[in-house]
């Protein structure tokens, strides 16, 4: 599961004791809620689902998949599934090669979810085996589902925008920037993302 209310509290309040900018948006935004999801294959191929759709067509699809495949949509249902069973249900040719992909390593133990490296770059490596799922998508996945403390997708525009706001920059940071920028705040990076996300339309910073 993901970090903590508590978690989120202790991580911002340690940054914040070293950034004034972090401490002047807690003050303005107050502190972001927990975002929590299950770890496990589950979550993992509902990432997939919802990649390049709205949240209304995902959760269509996977109302569908959970009808068809059984709740969850275990791995074994979905590998004896054919073609057309999952194109039925609103799965494209790509989606059902990642969700197969997935399944497989899970099926075979090639990948163990309940048991990622410790290391955080060591279990991106171990996710992005799967097809379909990148750097981002990991990241968010040990991000929610693991609740990894020092975790900063420096690749996402929102975490960009949103730390950019904080700090006052002028511009959006790069990617390269935003990752250099949050270096002094590790090992407290998680709590920083997610403040970054409850900040990015605040207009009041």
């Amino acid at each position: 599961m993901g970090l903590s209310a508590q978690q989120l509290h202790s991580g911002l309040d340690a940054v914040a004791g070293q950034e004034p900018a972090i401490a002047r948006a807690l003050e303005i935004a107050g502190y972001p809620e927990p975002r929590i999801r299950a770890r496990g294959y589950t979550t993992l191929l509902r990432t997939i689902v919802g990649q390049q759709v709205s949240v209304a067509s995902a959760a269509s699809v996977w109302a569908k998949l959970e009808a068809a495949l059984g709740e969850g949509c275990a791995p074994d249902a979905l590998i004896a599934a054919d073609f057309d069973a999952l194109r039925a249900c609103g799965m494209s040719r790509q989606k059902q090669g990642y969700a197969r992909s997935l399944a497989e390593l899970v099926m075979t133990g090639a990948l163990d979810l309940e048991n990622l490296p410790g290391d955080d770059e060591a279990a991106i490596a171990e996710l992005v085996r799967i097809k379909g799922i990148g750097r981002w998508s990991a990241e968010i996945y040990l991000l929610f589902a693991e609740g990894r403390p020092d975790i900063w997708p420096a690749g996402d525009l929102a975490v960009q925008a949103g730390i950019g706001r904080i700090l006052g920059l002028e511009a959006r940071p790069s990617e390269k920037e935003t990752r250099t920028i949050a270096e002094p705040w590790s090992p407290h990076r998680s709590a920083v993302t997610i403040l970054t996300w409850h900040c990015y339309n605040n207009a009041a910073l």
